[in-house]
């Protein structure tokens, strides 16, 4: 093919990206030396329109059946222009991407004769792979216009109402027997200002009414095989296995709260509970009688035992902030200050789901048999503070209302990782042990209740979801999304999407989005009823394989099998030409498409030659 190619260069400025750096002109020049290349140009931008139509007039009036372009990263714009060289007749796969930009100009930024140097080699090796590739065909796969949504938190039924609302039937599986997730904790939104579980009330009708809906509660799906559009599932249901087959899975099995054993008295006083403890209690409106208490942040985040920030614990403890100064008397029980309440021990507040999850922990300091409750006066006024190492009040709202908050004569108290408060016991009281920073000197506060701020952390399972589906987890246990800014809530694997909090620590309007955003990408190859691979997938040699399995191991997307003759048979759709599989085989029976040996080799030749004049 190397006789008849017609090569075509474009090299892009890219404003002063590359132009600041890169001599362009000098390199254009260059690239008309070398072999097969009938046409060099250069844009200010090429990705731009008048970019784009330079391609396509000039592929069309030079002859052009191979198309060169450097400029900046191939992952966000090799689409758009192998897109233009269709657009102009030419199979996309007739062109390669050289990233001057990125490789060259902005490491060499301050060699800008070296720079130059460099993309001209870069160049001839683009031209020297470029001359060997072959036009492929896509293949089209018929998908099944069904989904799975797996959890049925806020993410996941945002996810399975907006698929539905399209048309497509979705499976809706939840493990536990109602809907809503973490948010049921919740006493109240802190967005719409009211109870949580009045505002989850609505999406939760629309999923239990949606005729597009099958929900399974205390079910999960036990087991998945197969492809993009063409998954089998199996769902446990009440013991009972039913198998189904969908075109997508949308993975939202949200999080848990983390369980400070150890820290902060936590596991030692009654009166040190959880942020989401502290929720229920309020929610239940069975706190006890309380005159001071303070809120603990960053508890087990941040280094100490976890390395990330949960994010949203500021913004939770703010919103119990505000709402303890502006309704105290309220969450108390009281309906006047001076009126006579019963003292509720904390070990009898915590609903059974709590007291159960802390089992052997409280009730340390239970008063000696046959001993009452004493009726006492009710509090005047209500001390609170908060103990944090910085506010993480992301968004203007929250930023408004942390400073409201102050206003409202909250004190914010800040402590370092070397200077972590120390909490004990003293009588009837919780002690807080710190370091005043501003006044430099250790001070000690009294309190009723000490509240943690804890970070989410991923679910038990998500380890085995993981390996079940095939998608990665990230350092910290969360399921870890393609790429954070491209592609957030896809995964690597085409036709499993992520959302909520099982992908990170996110509120609720973040979830609900996230939830909407997954359906939207889902609905894309339902609605479209196929798929189209690129062609950059792995080819077996039927007569050179032995049938070894190596490659069926390795293949991180569970794209290999071994067909009737006991060889191994690619699944197209699944492949995402990783070149695992051809880097292991032991026979060299694995091609890889459009990145072939013999590709792969003229760069190198072409680079050696650069280098050795």
């Amino acid at each position: 093919m190397s006789e008849d190619a017609r090569v075509g260069v474009f090299v892009c400025h890219c404003g002063t990206n590359i132009g600041g750096c890169v001599d362009v002109p000098k390199v254009v020049e260059y690239a008309k030396t070398l072999p097969h290349v009938v046409f060099a140009t250069s844009n200010l931008y090429t990705c731009a329109e008048d970019g784009l139509s330079s391609i396509r007039d000039s592929i069309k009036e030079n002859n052009l059946n191979r198309v060169v372009v450097a400029a900046c990263t191939p992952r966000t714009h090799a689409p758009l222009f192998q897109s233009t060289c269709e657009e102009a007749g030419l199979n996309k796969y007739l062109f390669t991407f050289v990233n001057i930009r990125e490789q060259c100009s902005w490491v060499h930024m301050k060699e800008k004769d070296s720079a130059t140097e460099k993309a001209k080699e870069l160049i001839k090796m683009g031209v020297a792979r470029v001359e060997l590739l072959e036009p492929q065909e896509e293949v089209q796969i018929e998908v099944i216009p069904s989904a799975v949504v797996i959890g049925g938190g806020v993410a996941g039924m945002a996810a399975a109402i907006s698929l539905a609302d399209q048309g497509f039937p979705v499976r809706l599986v939840e493990r536990e027997k109602e809907l809503g997730g973490f948010v049921r904790n919740l006493g109240y939104i802190w967005q719409e200002r009211r109870e949580a579980v009045g505002a989850l009330s609505s999406m939760i009708r629309r999923v239990k009414n949606h005729r597009n809906i099958n929900l399974y509660l205390d079910s999960e799906v036990v087991a998945a095989e197969g492809f993009i559009g063409n998954y089998e599932i199996v769902i446990d249901t009440h013991g009972e296995q039913k198998k189904d087959k969908v075109g997508v899975i949308v993975v939202a099995t949200g999080a848990l709260e983390y369980i400070p054993e150890g820290l902060y008295g936590y596991e030692q006083y009654d009166n040190v509970i959880t942020l989401t403890e502290f929720e229920i209690l309020a929610k239940n409106k069975k706190l006890p009688k309380l005159s001071s208490l303070a809120f603990i942040q960053c508890v087990g985040s941040r280094g100490q035992d976890k390395s990330y920030c949960s994010r949203i614990c500021c913004n939770v403890t703010l919103k119990n902030a505000m709402n303890l100064a502006d309704n105290w008397k309220n969450m108390l029980g009281l309906e006047e200050a001076g009126k006579v309440v019963e003292s509720i021990p904390v070990e009898k507040a915590i609903p059974a789901e709590i007291a159960e999850r802390r089992r052997g922990r409280m009730g340390r300091r239970d008063r000696e048999a046959g001993e009452k409750d004493e009726a006492e006066v009710a509090p005047t006024r209500l001390d609170i503070a908060v103990f944090n190492r910085d506010i993480m009040s992301y968004g203007i709202e929250h930023e408004l209302t942390y400073n409201k908050t102050k206003e409202k004569k909250v004190r914010f108290i800040r402590y370092t990782p070397q200077n972590r408060p120390k909490v004990s016991h003293e009588g009837d009281k919780l002690v807080i042990d710190y370091w005043h920073d501003t006044m430099q000197m250790q001070m000690k506060m009294m309190v009723d209740m000490i509240v943690l701020a804890t970070p989410l952390v991923a679910q038990p399972d998500a380890k085995e979801i993981s390996r079940m589906l095939k998608v990665p987890l990230g350092q910290e246990g969360f399921f870890l999304e393609a790429h954070v800014k491209l592609r957030p809530v896809d995964f690597a694997t085409d036709g499993i999407y992520v959302c909520g909090t099982c992908k990170g620590p996110a509120d609720i309007p973040e979830a609900v989005a996230q939830g909407m955003a997954a359906a939207s990408r889902a609905a894309i190859p339902l609605a479209r009823g196929y798929v189209q691979p690129e062609s950059l997938v792995a080819f077996v040699d039927s007569d050179v394989c032995s049938g070894c399995g190596t490659c069926i191991e390795i293949c991180p997307y569970n794209a290999i099998r071994k067909n009737a003759e006991g060889v191994a048979e690619i699944t197209v759709a699944a492949c995402k030409g990783c070149g695992n599989c051809g880097a292991s085989c032991p026979k060299n029976a694995i091609i890889m498409n459009h990145y072939t040996d013999n590709q792969i080799l003229a760069e190198a030749r072409a680079a050696l030659q650069a280098v050795n004049g």
